[in-house]
């Protein structure tokens, strides 16, 4: 027998007090392993299956690169996986573990009192057996990990993303707010500001939910988010996002997130809601993003957008929009010859809208459109002149189809149907 064997038979008796020595180990150098009670013997359980498979194999010359992770020890990777612990922890506690282990090998060749070179040859003997073994099987329970972590979070994404579509759908629920918060991971007793994002064209190679979830983490902290940001993958091309804001935060958060994304030439299309409160604001907020988008998509085709629903007749555009396929026809009769696609009759649209935004006032306009008082009264003259009638025959009409020229600037072209 081996000096190395010799020492690890006097040490077999001792596997109780070994493993729970490395194990403590382990426990007060990484922090991340610390769990409840089940999880914290789970990590005894591979760590006694980890040191008996190294017992046996040196006291057997076993080689270890052909040795399967015990039970334990793959079990334990799975629930690090659930728990969203890190790999680099699980490939440390490894590493100290093989530490602490040589330490207490070497405790026990002192105690023998062997010569220098028998303690030597034990020392190398046990540092190369249990750095192969490591070597081996950290790559087994890493990828074991990997595995889990993917299917884990895929099960999570899943259940995560039924009962947000649940909530938005306005079903039933027995559970109360809290316990949604709980449920989602997200503070639905915050503010909630809803937005929803896509890319008009693929641009991204590593797919474009990557990039809109890193759009969504930046702007969370730009905003200065309560918590985490709830991110949802709509399909493959579009996610719903929420940032938890405090009603201190929440003020001036729709503007702050326009210039980030204006800003940002990486960034995707957004389309923003309105920071609401509670589980209703949360579905409110969203509501509104889609509204926006609705508007953003029909007006902007293939270009990138930021939209939201507080812009100047968002929600109203939105609410028209279920069927726009014959809106340029009723445009045209209602604004007649100033629905002409022509840069004048854009100018003159313009300065009419702001006109009749202000109260109907030309001093209150003239700011607006940085023109002299007496400049907007001719436009407005001329607008009206061009479209044939006065004013005041259906009013309501001239502003409506004004805003859907405003908001919809391909419903006086040649493609829009």
């Amino acid at each position: 027998m081996s000096a190395a064997a010799t020492v690890i038979a006097r040490m077999e008796p001792r596997l109780a007090e070994v493993t729970d020595a490395v194990r403590d180990v382990i426990l007060a150098q990484i922090p991340e392993l610390h769990g409840d009670a089940q999880l914290t013997e789970l990590l005894r359980a591979s760590v006694e299956g980890n040191i008996a498979t190294i017992f046996a194999a040196i006291r057997h010359g076993i080689d270890v690169a052909g040795v399967t992770a015990p039970v334990a020890a793959v079990e334990y990777a799975r629930r690090l996986a659930q728990h969203d612990v890190t790999p680099n922890a699980l490939v440390r506690a490894y590493r100290l573990g093989q530490q602490e282990l040589l330490r207490l090998v070497f405790a026990e060749v002192r105690a023998g009192g062997v010569d220098a070179d028998t303690a030597l040859e034990v020392f190398e003997a046990t540092f190369t057996a249990t750095s192969q073994y490591i070597d081996w099987i950290s790559e087994q329970v890493v990828e074991v990990y990997r595995q889990e972590l993917d299917r884990w979070r895929e099960s999570r994404e899943r259940i995560r993303g039924e009962q947000i579509r649940r909530i938005l759908a306005g079903g039933k629920e027995s559970r109360g707010t809290d316990e949604l918060s709980s449920a989602l991971r997200y503070p639905l007793r915050e503010h909630s500001l809803a937005v929803i994002l896509w890319y008009p064209q693929p641009v991204l190679e590593r797919g474009e939910l990557i990039g809109m979830e890193r759009f969504l983490n930046l702007a969370s902290k730009h905003l200065g988010a309560a918590a985490t940001p709830l991110f949802m993958a709509h399909d493959r091309q579009t996610a719903w996002g929420w940032i938890p804001l405090s009603a201190r935060a929440a003020d001036g958060a729709v503007e702050a997130l326009r210039r980030l994304a204006d800003g940002d030439p990486q960034a995707p299309s957004v389309a923003i809601g309105a920071p609401r409160r509670g589980t209703a604001g949360f579905v409110r907020s969203h509501e509104l993003a889609r509204d926006a988008r609705a508007v953003a998509l029909r007006a902007s085709g293939e270009e990138r957008v930021t939209v939201a629903s507080d812009d100047t007749g968002v929600v109203i555009a939105a609410m028209l929009g279920g069927d726009l396929s014959t809106a340029d026809v009723w445009v045209r009769e209602v604004l007649g010859p100033l629905a002409e696609a022509t840069d004048s009759d854009a100018h003159l649209r313009h300065s009419l809208q702001v006109f009749l935004e202000a109260g109907s006032s030309f001093t209150a306009a003239a700011p607006v459109l940085h023109l002299h008082t007496n400049t907007v009264k001719y436009r407005v003259r001329k607008a009206i002149e061009r479209r044939g009638r006065p004013l005041e025959d259906g009013r309501l009409d001239v502003e409506i189809a004004l805003l859907l020229c405003r908001r919809f600037p391909a419903i006086l072209g040649p493609h829009w149907r």
